[in-house]
């Protein structure tokens, strides 16, 4: 009897990507999807995962570097261990949504992949859950499926799909056809794309047969995909140490949205799903001053273990230290305070930590990264 699409769901979660933004609590040993940036109790990773878990149950890759091995195993203790690809080194989303592609579907070759960012931050986990059912009902009809975010203002900081006619496909009343991707706008832009109605956010999520990712990066980056599909096949055996070796470094850098979904949106085959819930992609202390303030502009979140006295301040207090920190008539403030690096600033310039982490790392201080 054939499987269903939700049967054929298999999620992938790719945890990649230091967080420069959120230097000093996000380091190269320690990046941000290992850290609790909501105040809920659970990490990025853990929230991530525990959105997964209704849909997927244990049919739950992690895509991750090597030296975050431990860190993903102690804070995922249902992870399957042979659901931990660990790349040898960063070669960007599409290596990493490939490589977990081309080795599911050696497994099985009917499945259908969904990639979901590990450092996302989405509190409606039903709602979530129906988006992506939506999505695995239109991706088991041959298509690549995005998710959409219905823009709250005029982003500049956000690439955009082009949301076309709505698809008939049963048990997706949602669908859309998508015209196409756009890259960030300028903010002239950005206000069309808003009055529009009809451009979303692209939030970097998508479901597909796995078929369909390793076919349409055939086409655009033919060299790419033989290397990761040798990989692949070495994957579950005892070679995949050397053919890892031999061809992991050679791989080409270019992110997925590149490599794959603007082609074959080019070819008619994406759809979107407008997104019910709400989503943060936690990109710099800024977000999450916003995610933990709950609209109030009056007030100063504090996370960790910071004590804080606040007196006509706002913004965000991260601290990893016991310490009493007092702030007094300051606005918009974030302060990070770890046992050996502190960072002020302030939300409007929150965009610009990574220019200090770049500062860093050409003055010879890659001790604190």
């Amino acid at each position: 009897m054939p499987k269903t699409p939700n049967e054929r769901f298999h999620a992938v979660i790719p945890a990649g990507g230091v967080g420069s933004r959120l230097w000093p609590l996000s380091r190269a040993a320690a990046p941000k999807f290992l850290h609790d940036l909501t105040g809920s109790g659970r990490t990025l990773l853990q929230g991530t995962w525990d959105r997964l878990v209704p849909l997927a149950g244990d049919r739950i890759a992690v895509v991750a570097g090597a030296a975050h091995e431990s860190g993903i195993r102690e804070q995922l203790e249902a992870l399957l261990p042979a659901n931990l690809f660990l790349e040898q080194s960063p070669r960007d989303s599409t290596a990493a949504i490939a490589l977990a592609a081309a080795i599911l579907s050696k497994r099985e070759p009917d499945v259908i992949i969904g990639s979901f960012a590990a450092d996302h931050a989405i509190a409606d986990e039903q709602a979530f859950a129906r988006t992506i059912r939506e999505a695995i009902e239109v991706a088991a009809t041959g298509r690549l499926v995005t998710i959409g975010i219905q823009p709250t203002f005029a982003a500049t900081s956000f690439g955009y799909v082009h949301a076309g006619a709505a698809l008939e496909v049963a048990g997706a009343p949602n669908a859309r056809q998508v015209k196409d991707f756009v890259e960030k706008p300028n903010k002239a832009l950005a206000q069309e794309f808003f009055e529009s109605g009809n451009f979303l956010w692209n939030a970097g999520m998508f479901v597909a047969p796995a078929s369909l990712i390793l076919e349409q990066l055939s086409k655009s980056e033919p060299e790419l995909h033989d290397r990761i599909l040798e990989i692949a096949d070495a994957w579950d055996t005892p070679k995949r140490a050397e053919l890892v070796s031999k061809f992991w470094p050679q791989l080409k850098k270019i992110a997925f949205d590149y490599s794959v979904a603007e082609p074959a949106a080019a070819e008619g085959l994406v759809a979107v799903i407008p997104a019910e819930f709400e989503w943060h992609d936690v990109g710099d202390f800024a977000g999450v001053a916003e995610l933990l303030s709950g609209g109030r502009p009056d007030n100063l979140a504090v996370i960790g273990d910071a004590q804080l006295l606040a007196e006509d301040s706002s913004g965000i207090l991260v601290g990893q230290s016991k310490r009493l920190i007092a702030v007094v008539g300051l606005k918009d403030i974030i302060i990070v305070d770890t046992p050996d690096a502190l960072l002020i600033t302030t939300k409007e310039h929150a965009q610009s930590v990574k220019n200090i982490v770049e500062t860093l790392k050409n003055s010879g201080h890659g001790d604190v990264l």
